[in-house]
This record gives C-alpha cells, sequence and structure tokens, in this order.
C-alpha cells in the first residue's frame, strides 16, 4: 500500500529556511508523480511537482527561484528545500503522489500524505 509521510515543518522567521521531507513506502520512488501543495484561497495550490513520465517539474509562480524540489532515490523521498521564506508561505503543506499525469493539480493526485505546518513569522 502507498503511505506518505511528511516531515520538517515548523515556524522560521522572515528570510529563513526549512526543508521538508516525504518518504515513500509502498512504491518505488521513480515509479511517481510527486507533488507538494498548500492551501489557497479557493483551494489546494500546486507548490511545486516532480513528475516521473518525462522527468519534468512545476513550480509555482510566487515560489519560483525560492523553492527548489528533489528527489532522493537512496532514501525514496523527495525533499522541498524552501528558502527566502514568506508570511505568505504559511499554510499547511501537503505531499501528494500518483502514478501518472503531468499536472501539478490537486484532482491529478489519489495519495496523500497527512499535512505538516509551515509558520512564517516576523
Amino acid at each position: 500500500q502507498l503511505q506518505l509521510v511528511e516531515s520538517g515543518g515548523g515556524s522560521v522567521q522572515v528570510g529563513g529556511s526549512l526543508t521538508l521531507s516525504c518518504a515513500v513506502s509502498g512504491a518505488t520512488l521513480d515509479t511517481l508523480s510527486i507533488g507538494w501543495f498548500r492551501h489557497g484561497g479557493l483551494g489546494r495550490d500546486g507548490v511545486a511537482c516532480t513528475h516521473n513520465k518525462g522527468n519534468t517539474t512545476y513550480y509555482k509562480n510566487d515560489v519560483r527561484g525560492r523553492f527548489t524540489i528533489s528527489r532522493d532515490p537512496a532514501k525514496n523521498a523527495v525533499t522541498l528545500q524552501m528558502d527566502s521564506l514568506q508570511p505568505d508561505d504559511t499554510s499547511t503543506y501537503y505531499c501528494a503522489a500518483d502514478t501518472s499525469g503531468p499536472f501539478c493539480l490537486a484532482t491529478m493526485f489519489a495519495f496523500w500524505g497527512q499535512g505538516i505546518q509551515v509558520t512564517v513569522s516576523s
């Protein structure tokens, strides 16, 4: 059974950094597309995604240049490095996975972690 477990969240000040990790069990990482999502005004927005098909990545415009998604095959995990954090980055972050799909949309992902809180304060 595919399971996702997030770690690495917490509280930081403006300009600080955090690294989120999504540990995957029940499937080999290279068979999956993995995305990080957070709450937006109308629902869950795709923050960053890495797709197994086509080996492509996606970043939300307002995190591009600050966040980096990467795969760690040795740990069967995906990380989200978050730098220069801003108050608007405050949210619950969710790791999600699916076996197919080229889009970074919440409706395209069938498997979800429980979520982890990120708080940025000044």
